[in-house]
């Protein structure tokens, strides 16, 4: 395999392989971290776009993929299955689109972070208000859904949410700039040290 071809396999497969170890459960645990869906989706957007577009479709059967198996073989309460978990499909692809505005808009440069941050925060808001809303409102859990109760519970929950998502960018975006540099030193000085 050559090694174009593998670095443009490998950043696939390794985000498929994070939903895969963060996907069981939310928040994560003592031995597994939180759920990475979210960034993986935005990051999918970012750096595979519109060429890799047939992976957002095999990424949400991933995602339905390792959610029935969590449930069914890992213990997990089916709690949020409901008819509201086919919102999961535009939600995701708001995260994709949202990677693929900032793809659009990047610069290469410290002028990034905002046009990043933006993206990112209006892409996981639109999610969440998706993935949450549709599970308040139409899945059935909630006897009495009201305008405050939804409201406690985007309170109770968002941050939450959005700061996985930004944790997650964030440490993509680390190593995105620290490549950078490794790909900018003189190739004298990319051997061994």
């Amino acid at each position: 395999m050559s090694r174009a071809l593998l670095k443009q396999v490998a950043l696939p497969a390794g985000l498929s392989l994070l939903m895969a170890v963060t996907r069981f459960g939310h928040f994560g645990t003592a031995w597994s971290p939180p759920d990475a869906s979210w960034a993986i989706f935005f990051l999918g957007g970012f750096y595979l776009g519109r060429h890799w577009r047939w992976l957002l479709p095999l990424w949400l059967l991933e995602a339905a993929a390792l959610d029935f198996a969590a449930i069914q073989y890992a213990g997990v309460d089916n709690y949020c299955v409901t008819v509201a978990y086919w919102f999961i499909a535009p939600a995701y692809s708001a995260l994709w689109a949202g990677g693929m505005w900032m793809r659009r808009h990047y610069r290469g440069d410290s002028r990034d972070w905002l046009p990043l941050a933006s993206s990112l925060l209006l892409s996981a808001s639109t999610c969440y208000l998706l993935t949450n809303g549709s599970f308040y409102w139409l899945g059935g859990r909630v006897s009495d859904p009201t305008l405050a109760g939804w409201w406690k519970n985007l309170n109770d929950w968002y941050l939450h949410y959005l700061t996985m998502a930004f944790e997650y960018v964030a440490i993509a975006a680390a190593l995105h700039i620290l490549g950078m540099r490794q790909s900018q030193r003189p190739a004298w000085t990319s051997g061994p040290v």
